[in-house]
């Protein structure tokens, strides 16, 4: 089985991508998680759509979900919200509307956050914005790690009972892609 993480931050440190790392080492032995790059992908332009989806960023990124058998989305919340990175990643990937690689593709969102909400309310809105694509989100368990920096040692996520949701919406996202 084929996951693709996507993290809606671009910086090299983020907790969101943190998760996604942790997810690659705990994942079972016949799951592979892979970790999109949306640092290439230029700001959501219809005149630069085409045949081949757009930009060669935006073809790859779109390449990389179609081949995955399920996303885990990992969202900081920046304003109560999820990042425009990330709503722009999401938008490219939308098109064509309501038949695109995010149609019925299985996702599971998981976001951290230094604030004691964890980012659950960028956790709303990115469902939200799932809904308009026609993705099936994975209802739980719903995974938002509050003052996740406290969590942390040595770059790496240490806390059990973080890693025990972790796993528990791995295990969720791979049985509802079967």
């Amino acid at each position: 089985m084929k996951i693709l993480g996507i993290s809606g931050s671009l910086r090299e440190a983020s907790l969101n991508s943190l998760l996604l790392r942790t997810l690659q080492t705990r994942a079972p032995e016949r799951v592979t998680v892979e970790i999109a790059d949306l640092s290439a992908i230029p700001l959501y332009n219809e005149d630069l759509e085409d045949e081949s989806g757009g930009p060669a960023a935006v073809a790859d990124f779109k390449s990389a979900i179609e081949e995955a058998d399920a996303l885990i989305i990992a969202t900081p919340e920046y304003n109560y919200s999820i990042p425009g990175v990330l709503k722009n990643a999401l938008d490219w990937a939308s098109r064509p509307g309501f038949d695109s690689v995010l149609k019925h593709k299985v996702v599971g969102i998981i976001s951290a956050s230094p604030a004691f909400t964890g980012g659950v309310r960028a956790q709303h809105h990115l469902k939200a914005v799932l809904a308009g694509t026609l993705s099936y989100v994975v209802p739980m368990p719903e995974v938002a790690v509050p003052t996740a920096h406290k969590l942390v040692t040595d770059g790496e996520i240490t806390d059990e009972r973080t890693l025990r949701h972790l796993d528990g919406l791995l295990g969720s996202v791979m049985d509802a892609v079967h």
